[in-house]
């Protein structure tokens, strides 16, 4: 997942363009046996409320003084271009230049990636430290960019199971150079895509989302909507999930769908410690997915949450801020949510009072200290699968970890001690 992060790195990605199409057609050469459905969604297409914007493409740009010393450089790193920025060539004064440039003065040293989207000018980003630094009366500026009909680009995959009940999981592919906000959802996505598909036996269908922010959900969702609020049983936006400082979520809308439960238990042994916030504190795709008359239970998956560590949205979110511990242990947590909603029914014992273990093997024969801590677990589990509670509900009562649970289950069903 690192070394993949690695290579995506220097692509220059927006909401439309070649760089989200290299992207995906990077991701789809890393996966197993499968591959993307990539479609391409026409600029001036109406999806709800907004309309697919023009495609955007950069080759280069720069500021440089009148004998030919650079001041930023597009090849350096592409956040010194805005995003959209319309194409310039000219010189200009410095007073004319500085109504061009973005800097953040409370973080001297860093570059801020800044857009602009939905209304035409060019712009440069650079340090505060960089701007203190422009002393010469004119500059030469040039960004060498198209902004013209064309399209938007996201791709899906979905892996089919037993039931047309889906998971969904959804990233972003539309930021540059920034490796927690925008690169750790994608490169963690594409490695649970494979271990799902390595799956021998699949309860739940399973469908996978790469778009851009916004823009992208509100397409695809205008797409496919209805079928995925009549199949979606839980939904999770992978964003911000390669540091290793932390685990949080963003709940649903209400705070009240399987996502927000299974979420809450696995972090709770998986994590330790983690935070989640509110739906008021939304931010990233959870948005278009809760919309009202969408109404998905989706949620929000992050390792530090965007917008609450000082390096988000600045040339400081590098590749030095994710790590391949961190990317592990976002995937871990995942396989172990994906493992919890498959086994996830109402278990219900088959017998009246508590069943004989020991005849079946499942107690030890000899009583004495310590020898009943090895199936405690299991006989909790028991005088709570009245079928009143699901899996997760049992795991919060007992007080024991969903996949140790899981464990039990096989042995308990090949002797027929509970059914669903």
């Amino acid at each position: 997942m690192y070394a993949l992060a690695k290579e995506l790195f220097p692509i220059c990605r927006s909401l439309t363009g070649n760089g989200v199409r290299e992207t995906l057609n990077i991701i789809n050469s890393r996966l197993d046996r499968l591959e993307l459905n990539i479609n391409e969604v026409p600029t001036g297409t109406k999806v709800f409320d907004w309309t697919v914007p023009k495609e955007w493409n950069i080759k280069g740009g720069y500021i440089e003084t009148l004998d030919g010393k650079k001041i930023v450089d597009f090849k350096q790193t592409n956040l010194h271009i805005m995003g959209y920025s319309t194409p310039v060539d000219a010189i200009i004064s410095r007073e004319e230049l500085l109504q061009h440039i973005y800097s953040m003065p409370d973080q001297p040293e860093w570059i801020p990636y800044v857009t602009s989207y939905y209304k035409e000018r060019w712009g440069f980003c650079m340090s505060e430290k960089q701007k203190l630094s422009l002393h010469e009366d004119k500059y030469h500026v040039v960004i060498d960019s198209t902004l013209e009909p064309g399209s938007l680009t996201y791709a899906d995959l979905i892996i089919k199971g037993e039931s047309d009940e889906e998971i969904l999981f959804s990233t972003y592919v539309c930021h540059p150079s920034m490796a927690n906000n925008e690169l750790s959802g994608p490169v963690v996505q594409t490695q649970l895509i494979n271990h799902i598909a390595a799956v021998s036996h699949r309860r739940y269908t399973y469908r996978f989302v790469f778009i851009p922010e916004t823009i992208g959900s509100i397409t695809y969702l205008s797409r496919n909507y209805e079928y995925l609020k009549k199949h979606v049983i839980a939904g999770f936006v992978l964003s911000c999930v390669g540091d290793d400082r932390a685990y949080s979520f963003v709940h649903s809308k209400y705070a009240n769908t399987l996502t927000d439960k299974v979420l809450i238990n696995i972090l709770k042994y998986h994590a330790g410690s983690f935070a989640d916030y509110s739906f008021l504190e939304r931010g990233s795709d959870e948005r278009q997915y809760n919309a009202s008359g969408i109404d998905l239970p989706v949620c929000s998956v992050c390792r530090t949450k965007y917008g609450k560590y000082p390096e988000y949205h600045t040339s400081a979110d590098d590749m030095s801020l994710i790590s391949p511990a961190g990317l592990q242990g976002s995937f871990d947590m995942l396989v172990k949510v994906c493992n919890a909603l498959e086994y996830n029914r109402n278990y219900k014992i088959n017998c009246k009072c508590e069943p004989q273990l020991g005849k079946r093997g499942l107690y030890p024969t000899i009583s004495m200290k310590g020898s009943y801590d090895v199936v405690k677990i299991m006989v909790d589990f028991l005088a709570y699968a009245d079928g009143k509670n699901d899996l997760i509900d049992i795991s919060n009562i007992i007080n024991q970890p969903v996949d140790q649970i899981i464990d039990i289950l096989p042995k308990l069903m090949s002797n027929n001690l509970i059914s669903y």
